[in-house]
């Protein structure tokens, strides 16, 4: 299967030599890496030094969105269409310093604290089958958008202007729909869920939502206007479901739901779901949208599908090295993510189609994304790399830091 997807964006090279490279680096993504940065990668391809890889990010002529196009044709392909939910979220890399683009201390889900870090909106994409990544937008803080200096240094586009998170997960739905994938349903949390604008936009394409919103959140009902939680204080007993959102690590996640419905005087079904947790009894919000009546339990799954982005940028940093790169530009920053998004979906591909397959023991747990990534190393391995090549590796490397720290050390004395 590896070959059939290092096929598919054969084209998208124009040299044969960038498309060894390519490959190289794909190959270490997927391999069983301690670490995951040009220097582990390179040496696992074999190569004498790390630069061939860095040229391949920085300078090397081919286009990342070019790879993300055939990224999206190929999850959609793998993963179908039934029960297919456009999934929105952020995640955030922690990192020092003051030059990689779009970093800044920044509020990071990673930490759950303000943090020097990086922080890029992410679509996912959720069916029966599994679920993976379709598209990333890296996100530039406003104070970036106005220095130019920084801009330049770190190659942000000139066309690239400051756009919210909302918007950069706006511009990705559109695009991805506009591309032809069929999706019947987006979800995504409280950022998300409080953007007008992409709400209108899924709205104007007869897409339905189930989007978190924050409990003072303002409804329409038809007593007038309230905070959703003014409205689920006002709900009987009766109202209240139990129902599971999915399965989750700890089993299914069991929780009691109620729906109201908000905008009677707008087109189209728009409710207020409301979950309540068992055991707390906290309330978690959702504003729903759907061009037809649907039944509870639908937008029940729909926003149990928003996890699964979790799931994805566990995996992806934890398998792919989605968070792993050491790099500060622009350019290198969509190579890297989108080169590291492919790796996880060819595992994904890989397990989903293990998964339809009959089992000669029904008994054992369905394969997982590690467990095919732990197989693939070992079927895959190559003999051992030469003695020579290991002694130059671990010399060369003593001598480039050797020297990193040197100049370090003079720069600080001037």
């Amino acid at each position: 299967m590896l070959e059939d997807l290092l096929g598919r964006v054969a084209c998208r090279f124009k040299r044969v030599e960038t498309r060894r490279r390519f490959r190289g680096l794909l190959e270490g993504l997927l391999a069983e890496l301690p670490r995951k940065n040009c220097w582990t990668i390179a040496e696992h391809a074999g190569d004498r030094n790390p630069y061939g890889m860095q040229y391949l990010l920085s300078r090397a002529v081919w286009d990342a969105d070019q790879i993300r196009d055939d990224l999206r044709g190929y999850v959609t392909e793998q993963l179908g269409s039934a029960g297919a939910v456009l999934v929105v979220d952020e995640t955030g890399d922690l990192k020092k310093g003051t030059c990689s683009a779009g970093v800044q201390r920044q509020y990071t889900g990673t930490a759950g604290r303000i943090e020097n870090s990086q922080v890029a909106v992410f679509l996912g994409y959720a069916t029966d089958a599994g679920h993976a990544f379709l598209d990333r937008e890296l996100y530039l803080p406003r104070i970036w958008a106005g220095d130019t200096d920084r801009r330049q240094a770190a190659g942000v586009p000139a066309d690239r202007t400051f756009a919210t998170k909302p918007e950069l997960a706006r511009r990705m739905l559109a695009r991805a729909l506009d591309a032809g994938v069929q999706a019947g349903w987006a979800t995504g949390d409280e950022v998300y869920g409080q953007s007008p604008d992409l709400r209108g936009e899924l709205e104007q394409r007869g897409v339905g939502y189930v989007l978190a919103v924050a409990s003072s959140h303002r409804v329409t009902l038809g007593v007038g206007t309230r905070r959703a939680d003014q409205a689920a204080a006002a709900l009987p007993k009766r109202a209240w479901q139990p129902l599971s959102a999915g399965t989750g690590a700890k089993g299914e996640r069991l929780y009691h739901w109620a729906l109201i419905g908000i905008d009677h005087h707008r087109p189209g079904c728009r409710w207020l779901l409301v979950r309540r947790n068992r055991r707390t009894g906290e309330l978690a919000f959702y504003r729903c949208y759907a061009p037809a009546p649907v039944p509870l339990h639908t937008l029940v799954t729909v926003a149990g599908r928003r996890w699964t982005i979790e799931e994805s940028f566990q995996a992806g940093k934890g398998l792919c090295g989605l968070d792993q790169h050491q790099v500060r530009t622009w350019r290198s920053w969509y190579r890297w993510t989108t080169m590291a998004m492919l790796a996880h979906a060819f595992l994904t591909a890989v397990t989903a189609s293990e998964h339809t397959r009959p089992q000669d023991e029904p008994d054992l747990i369905p394969v997982t994304l590690a467990e095919v990534q732990r197989l693939m190393t070992r079927l895959t391995a190559s003999p051992p790399q030469a003695v020579e090549l290991s002694r130059h590796w671990s010399h060369w490397r003593r001598r480039h830091q050797a020297h990193a720290r040197t100049c370090h050390h003079q720069r600080q004395q001037t």
